[in-house]
């Protein structure tokens, strides 16, 4: 196996896969491209170490080790078997085998575990002189898809997702997923340099994403990434390309990023979150009701995830509070609001429709992203 030609796939929330395949080509993976569940793209084995270190949308980055049509489980067999599983694995390797099934005929998960792991041991047991594989080793986390027939072997770089960024420990009643607060801050007409406060911080996940984004710091940056024992990628060059990343971050580069919140608990937590982020004294916090917030700054954007009525509180109360949403955006007439929420009632609330909308998943929630442009905006994306 070529471990400087490598095919690598991407995996994304669905609705995402084009926000991952951009991201993919900003960072120099410029044969990037979106497909459904996540983006392919291709490179060394460093360099998808690089792209688990960087991606700030994805859930996770996967080499890709064999793809092709399979009807029955012996197709399923003879794929797996093919795969030069002895140029990755050691011997006494953990061999965690996981998939998912789709629209195709082989439709039972575990008999596919079970397939795939015999084939690995028999390939493993071919090419080697070992007899028994106590698995007592590194891990090797091996993903199948096999969705309308086409199976996919995959081998995982990262081990935990990549929205385990690390710097949340302590969850809020809603958490919104790390990698779709970054979607929702690139979503934005946010930019760095410019003003974003979160009306409704919590636990304080979207100012952390931006701040990340702000100060060029690299989301998983001070994490591991079950790659890293791989015997296949060097670690004198692993070691290289994190230190490169770590010294990209810039921290005084994050500026005028702020929430607030009705809730003092939850403004404790977002406190600890911010800290434990490596970002304390570069967003301000503070408990606040939302009807009497105000900012200084002549234009900027609110960027926030309301409670939607489902899991917090009642439709009503969230009714009020989207009221006030609108109440906040005509008391600064300079910025712009985005809100991400399930609820069909949200603009009828708000009592605006919004001038951009885009369909989005908040883990099984069906949502909306709708943006409320400024006046200034809205002839800027009119020209």
């Amino acid at each position: 196996m070529d471990f400087q030609h490598l095919t690598f796939f991407a995996t994304a929330a669905f609705s995402l896969e084009g926000l991952v395949a951009a991201e993919l080509r900003r960072l120099g993976f410029e044969d990037a491209k979106a497909e459904l569940g996540g983006a392919r793209f291709t490179g060394s084995i460093a360099d998808g170490f690089f792209a688990c270190l960087r991606l700030r949308m994805a859930d996770r980055v996967m080499i890709v080790l064999a793809e092709k049509q399979c009807m029955t489980f012996e197709d399923l067999f003879q794929l797996t078997l093919s795969v030069p599983w002895e140029q990755l694995l050691t011997v006494d390797g953990q061999y965690n085998v996981s998939g998912k099934c789709a629209r195709s005929q082989l439709m039972s998960i575990s008999d596919c575990q079970s397939i795939c792991k015999k084939a690995i041991i028999e390939r493993m047991r071919r090419h080697s002189s070992a007899s028994v594989f106590p698995e007592t080793g590194i891990p090797y986390p091996i993903h199948f898809s096999l969705h309308e027939n086409l199976c996919r072997l995959c081998l995982d770089l990262c081990g935990s997702a990549l929205n385990r960024r690390g710097y949340r420990t302590w969850n809020g009643e809603a958490p919104l997923r790390e990698t779709l607060a970054a979607a929702l801050v690139e979503l934005s007409p946010w930019r760095p340099g410019m003003p974003l406060h979160d009306p409704c911080c919590g636990t304080g996940t979207l100012l952390i994403e931006a701040a990340f984004r702000e100060g060029h710091r690299a989301p998983g940056m001070n994490r591991s990434f079950v790659c890293e024992a791989y015997p296949f990628l060097s670690k004198q060059q692993a070691d290289e390309i994190r230190s490169k990343v770590q010294n990209e971050f810039e921290p005084d580069r994050i500026m005028n990023i702020s929430g607030s919140d009705i809730d003092p608990e939850a403004i404790s937590l977002a406190s600890r979150h911010v800290h434990q982020a490596g970002l304390d004294g570069y967003i301000s916090l503070q408990c606040l009701p939302l009807e009497e917030l105000t900012l200084d700054h002549a234009e900027g954007v609110f960027l926030c995830n309301p409670p939607y009525g489902e899991r917090i509180g009642d439709r009503k109360s969230c009714s009020v509070l989207y009221s006030h949403l609108h109440a906040l955006l005509r008391r600064h007439p300079g910025w712009s609001l985005c809100a991400i929420s399930s609820d069909p009632n949200f603009e009828h609330a708000f009592g605006k429709r919004a001038d951009k909308r885009r369909r989005l998943y908040n883990g099984r929630l069906e949502c909306q992203f709708l943006t409320y442009l400024s006046d200034e905006k809205k002839n800027r994306y009119s020209r």
